[in-house]
C-alpha cells in the first residue's frame, strides 16, 4: 500500500471516515436552472464515494444569491431538498459518507443572474481583478450594496434555515463556507469589509458574522457534525488581509471553543501573491480536526497526517478526473489531469466520463 498514513480511519468529530483523503468542494455547475440537483449530480458524486467524505459544492442559501450562473444548486426549497436527497441515498448506499457546503455568494454574485438585484457585501467594493459571466456574456462585477446591521439577523436565519434543509436532504453534516471572497469571507477581511460598527474594524468584529452563522448551524446539526471553511491566505475574488496570521489565530480560537468536527484550511493562495504559513497558527489554536488544503502531493499528505499536523487532507482538482482518487493513491498510480474547459459546462463530458484505474 501507498501512503499508508492515509488510509487509517479517523473521526472528524461525529463524522467517522474509513480513510483520510476528503474530495474538497468543487463547483461543476450541472445542476438544472431552478439550482436543483439532477441525476447526473448523482452519478458524480456515487463515482467518487470511496472518499473519506464527500463536501459538496458550494450551495446557495438565500435566493437569488448565486455567484456562478444558473446552474449552480441551492438548497432553501423543497425541489432542491427532494434532489439532494437522490444525492446522499445513492452515496450511502455506496458507503460513503457526505456533507454539503452552505454558501452565500456576496458581492461576487451579478444581479443579471439574480433577478435584477444588487449583490450584497460587508462594503460597497467591488471584486475589481477579473471579469464574471453572465446571460450577457463577460462583464465587470458590480459594485454591491453594504449590508445593514439589522439584515445581518437575516442572513444568519438563511444559514440556518439551509442547515435544516441539508438535514432533511440526508447529508451527515454541514461545512460552512467562509473562503475564497464570497460573503463570510468578505466580512473576515479587511481588503473587503471596511465598514464600523459591530461587524467592522478589529479582527473579533470582522469574524462576528461568521462565528454568528456557525453557531445557528451547530443548533440544528449539533457542533460534531459541523465543519468551517477558511481561506486567509486565497486572493481569489480580490481578497486580501493585512493580517492573515492573526485571523486565522482568532477564528481557529473561536472554532475551537465551539468543539467544531472540522476546520478545512485552505493553506495558500491560488495566485500566489499572497504567501505566508497559516497552519501553523491554525494547528496550535484549533485542537480539533484540522483539514489541510491546497496543492498536497499524496506524499506530502500522507507526511502531514503522520505527523499529526493533519487529521485529513482534502483534494480538489484531482478529484474532478479522477473519480476514483482514494484507489489510485492507495495503488501509487499516476493521477490523470482534468479538462478545464468542461469544469462549468453543463452536461456528462468532462464530469461523471473520467475512466476509473479499473476501467
Amino acid at each position: 500500500m501507498h501512503h499508508a498514513p492515509l488510509f487509517t480511519p479517523v473521526s472528524l468529530g461525529s463524522l467517522s471516515l474509513a480513510n483520510r483523503i476528503v474530495m474538497a468542494p468543487l463547483t461543476r455547475c450541472r445542476a438544472d436552472t431552478q439550482h436543483v440537483p439532477t441525476d447526473l449530480m448523482v452519478q458524480y458524486y456515487v463515482q467518487r464515494a470511496s472518499a473519506g467524505l464527500l463536501i459538496c459544492e458550494a450551495t446557495a442559501v438565500i435566493e437569488g444569491n448565486s455567484a456562478f450562473g444558473g446552474r449552480d444548486p441551492g438548497i432553501y426549497n423543497a425541489a432542491q431538498v427532494a434532489g439532494w436527497k437522490k444525492v446522499t441515498d445513492a452515496v450511502h448506499a455506496k458507503g460513503g459518507k457526505i456533507v454539503l457546503q452552505l454558501w452565500h455568494g456576496g458581492r461576487a454574485c451579478h444581479s443579471l443572474w439574480n433577478n435584477g438585484v444588487q449583490p450584497v457585501a460587508p462594503s460597497a467594493i467591488p471584486i475589481t481583478n477579473d471579469e464574471t459571466y453572465t446571460p450577457q456574456g463577460k462583464k465587470p462585477y458590480e459594485t454591491p450594496r453594504a449590508l445593514r446591521d439589522n439584515e445581518l439577523p437575516g442572513i444568519v436565519d438563511g444559514f440556518r434555515r439551509a442547515a435544516g434543509n441539508a438535514k432533511a436532504a440526508g447529508f451527515d453534516g454541514v461545512e460552512i463556507h467562509g473562503a475564497n471572497g464570497y460573503l463570510l469571507d468578505e466580512f473576515l477581511r479587511d481588503g473587503s469589509n471596511q465598514r464600523s460598527g459591530p461587524y467592522g474594524g478589529s479582527i473579533a468584529n470582522r469574524a462576528r458574522l461568521l462565528l454568528e452563522v456557525t453557531d445557528a448551524v451547530i443548533g440544528v446539526w449539533g457542533a460534531g457534525r459541523v465543519g468551517v471553511r477558511i481561506s486567509p491566505l486565497n486572493s481569489y475574488n480580490s481578497m486580501q488581509d493585512s493580517d492573515p496570521v492573526g485571523l486565522t489565530r482568532h477564528v481557529a480560537t473561536e472554532l475551537n471553543r465551539r468543539s467544531i468536527a472540522y476546520l478545512h484550511l485552505m493553506r495558500g493562495d491560488f495566485f500566489g501573491v499572497q504567501k505566508g504559513d497559516v497552519v501553523s497558527p491554525a494547528r496550535a489554536a484549533f485542537q480539533g480536526a484540522l483539514v489541510g488544503n491546497m496543492g498536497y502531493t499524496p506524499a506530502e499528505a500522507a507526511a502531514a497526517v503522520s505527523s499529526g499536523q493533519l487529521a485529513a487532507v482534502a483534494f480538489g482538482h484531482h478529484f474532478i478526473s479522477n473519480p476514483d482518487l482514494a484507489e489510485r493513491v492507495k495503488a501509487g498510480a499516476a493521477l490523470v489531469e482534468p479538462d478545464a474547459r468542461t469544469f462549468y459546462t453543463p452536461d456528462a463530458k468532462g464530469y461523471t466520463d473520467y475512466p476509473t484505474l479499473a476501467a
